[in-house]
Formats: C-alpha cells, structure tokens, sequence
C-alpha cells in the first residue's frame, strides 16, 4: 500500500491520538469504527460531485491518496467518462448528489459544480457527516458564506477550499506572504489585484436541453430560463445567475492572497469600502440587473477601489500593465507575484537571507508545506483547519462580492467587517442575499 494512502485505521488512530476519536465515531464518521475493523488497510473512500473539467481534475488528485465510489453529475456522458477514467468503471454513477451523501461508506467529497450549486452540496455533505473539498468560489453570494461558515463550526467537518495558490505554484505567493510577514517591502500601502477581464458574447441561441443534461435540477436555485448552451460548462462564469465573472473567478484567488498578506482575512476583519471607478458590462443593466437573457452579463471591464484599515489601499483590475497577478507597493519596496513570477529587490535578497523557517511554519498553519490535496488529507487526520479553510475564503469572497454589487449599482458601498452589513445603504444591504427557487435553496 502506498506509503501517503490515508488508511481508516491509522485515520482512527491519528484521531485518538489528539482525542476525538469518541467524538469521530459516535458523531462525525458513527461507520468508520467497524470498517476500520473489517478492513485495516482500506483506504479512505470519497464521491467526486461534480466533475466537468476542474472536478475531474481535483477528483484525480484525491484518488491517488483514496478510492473513488462515486462519480456524480447532472451530465450523464461526464459521469460515464470520468468513472472510466478514474475508477476504471468501478464507481457507481449518479445524476443525484443526495444519493452519495446517504452512502455510509464515503468519508468525504470533492465538489466540483457550479458556484451557485456549492454552498447547498456542501452544506448537505457536512450535515451528513463528510469532510469537503470544495473548488472556488465556495459561494454565490455573502450569505451563503455566512451560511457555510455556521454549519462548517457546528458539525467540526474539516473543509478545504481550493484555492490552491495558497499551497502550489511554485509556493511563490507563500514565499511572498512570508515576504510580508518578515517586513521586508515595509508596511504595505497599495495592492492591485489584476484579475483579467470576462468575455462578451451574445446573442446566443436557446433551444430545447440536450437529453443528457438536467437542465431543471442544472438551474437549481436560479430563475428558469430557456436551455443556452453557453450557460453550461465552462461558460457559466460569465453569468451573474450561477457565478460573479472574473471577479469570483480570479479574484477568489488573488483577492484571497491580498487579504491574506494584509491580515484582513480572519472573523471581523475585511474591506471597509469599495468604490466603482469602472465598472462596464457587456449589456445594460437595468437596477442591477440584466435587462437580456441571451448575453453573457458579468463585468468585463473594471477597475473597484477598495479600501482596508490604516488606510490601505486595495484595487481589483481587469487590466494593468503588470498583467495578471498581484502587486504589493509598501515603504521599502515594491513585489509583484503570479503563478509564473515573484520579483523584486525583497525577493532578490531571499539569495543571502532566506526566509525564516518559523516564518513558513507560521504562514502554513504549522503543517509540512505541500500540494493543496495533501494538506487537506492531513488536516483530515488531526482534525485541524487546512490551509484554505471556510472562514477566511468567506472573508475574501464578501470582498469579491461586494465589488460585484458596488459594480452593478454603479456607487460606492461601506461595510462593516464586524457586523457583516453595509452601513447607510438598505437597498445594497438586501443584496446580500438572493431570491432562490424552491426546493433549491441553499439551506432547504
């Protein structure tokens, strides 16, 4: 058996070690003690929700450490491909999430779906006792992260996000972070997060759901409309009813990195006001809304100034001449990193003067810096928050998506970080939420 394979027993044992494993078998996993009995070499078993491009990829990484059971989708040619290719047709296949959920013998899920369908699954796996990994944005709007968030702490289910820049690429935004930290480029007095602009497109033809689509249970808690087959797949970013374009897109990456570098990523703290200085959309928008149902309506051009304590400066940009990623201007020196690039006089100096390693241990939450799915099965194993955790995503996204409410009303917006409301501004306030259809809500 492979050396880095999670067994459920040595799951088990990890778990009384850091004394929980009364609480994990009577409460989280009431199955996992007789398994461990009957099979102490078996593995840790999951179910791959969702699994288009980015869920069949992150399903992959899991499977090398656990075994595949499940493959569900709400496209029936995925769930065949995917269950071939990861499971050698071995795992069983479902249209249905709640199916995987009812199964006793999976210990966790990778969710993969649309944006506007994460915060329900994953509230429903956590709520049946599954640990999650969940891809970004974990939510369509700032209420569904405090929904999250509630259930995250009241069922002690270990929730990776996959943010996976704050574990891979070269660790070249954990180097920058521990940059920071270090004080090396001084107090940092300017961010700008240069996350790319989204598409225009449209018109675009509707017609009848292809036959291997559920296209009702696809919509889930947005309105009904007409089947687009630009809606679906990949291009359901570009719409405000399943996603927030490049700004949840990108920036629940960068945006994540920023705040993260800023301290502003933890309970109370986060951005105090945002302000539109562009803010273009590929049709008009009429109250916020789109007044076309056949064009992509997502922002494809803007530029939000956001502003954090002590006067920090943090901009969202959908162009800048660094190009995509993100540049820290602070009292010593300016950074810049990307998934390709870390550069500056601060990094120049890593050569003589590395990083602390208690700097690193700090930044990495005390565990062995590694691949974003590595971290989260260890986590698993003590119990403990991974490096991407529920808590501070939810900070880093309300930031995205108040960008994206401050863009589509066309005015600047305050918050308060502490009390998660915008001050002064009802009409914004009620924006924190959205109307879902029933039988679909997020926390039905």
């Amino acid at each position: 058996m492979n050396k880095s394979a999670l067994s459920r027993r040595r799951f088990l044992n990890q778990s009384a070690q850091t004394g929980i494993a009364g609480i994990l078998a009577s409460s989280y996993f009431p199955y996992l003690a007789d398994a461990a009995k009957e099979a102490p070499s078996e593995r840790l078993r999951f179910g791959a929700i969702g699994v288009g491009g980015r869920g069949a990829g992150v399903a992959n990484g899991a499977r090398r450490l656990a075994d595949i059971v499940a493959v569900c989708d709400l496209d029936t040619q995925r769930i065949d491909r995917v269950n071939k290719s990861l499971a050698g047709g071995k795992a069983k296949g479902y249209q249905d999430y709640r199916k995987v959920l009812e199964r006793k013998d999976i210990d966790f899920v990778t969710i993969g779906t649309t944006d506007h369908w994460h915060t329900r699954v994953a509230i429903q796996a956590m709520q049946a006792g599954k640990d999650v990994y969940c891809e970004k944005p974990l939510t369509l709007t700032i209420e569904e992260g405090k929904q999250i968030s509630k259930v995250t702490k009241e069922t002690g289910r270990v929730f990776q996000v996959g943010t996976q820049q704050r574990s891979e690429m070269g660790q070249k935004f954990l180097t920058a972070i521990g940059i920071i930290r270090e004080g090396r480029i001084g107090k940092i007095q300017k961010v700008t997060c240069n996350i790319g602009g989204g598409p225009k497109g449209g018109p675009f033809k509707k017609s009848d759901p292809p036959a291997n689509i559920d296209w009702n249970t696809w919509l889930g808690q947005a309105p009904k409309v007409d089947y687009i087959k630009e809606r679906c797949h990949y291009q359901f970013r570009w719409w405000y009813e399943y996603s927030g374009g490049k700004m949840t897109d990108w920036g629940a990456h960068h945006v994540d990195i920023a705040q993260w570098a800023l301290n502003q990523s933890g309970e109370g703290q986060g951005v105090l006001s945002l302000d539109p200085i562009i803010g273009d959309h590929p049709i008009p928008l009429k109250d916020g809304m789109p007044t076309k149902d056949d064009h992509y309506n997502t922002s494809h051009n803007f530029h939000i100034r956001c502003m954090f304590p002590e006067d920090t400066e943090m901009n969202i940009v959908s162009k800048s001449k660094e190009g995509n990623g993100i540049l820290f201007e602070g009292s010593k020196g300016n950074m810049f990193v990307s998934r390709g690039k870390l550069s500056g006089d601060a990094v120049n100096g890593l050569k003589e003067k590395p990083l602390s390693s208690d700097t690193v241990s700090e930044v990495y939450k005390g565990k062995k810096t590694t691949n974003h799915m590595e971290n989260f099965f260890a986590c698993m194993k003590d119990r403990t928050d991974p490096i991407s955790d529920v808590h501070t995503h939810h900070r880093a996204m309300t930031t995205c998506h108040l960008a994206n409410i401050s863009i589509r009303l066309g005015r600047k917006i305050k918050w308060d970080p502490k009390k998660e409301q915008v001050i002064g501004d009802k009409d914004a306030n009620k924006w924190q939420s959205r109307k879902q259809r029933k039988g679909f809500e997020t926390m039905g």
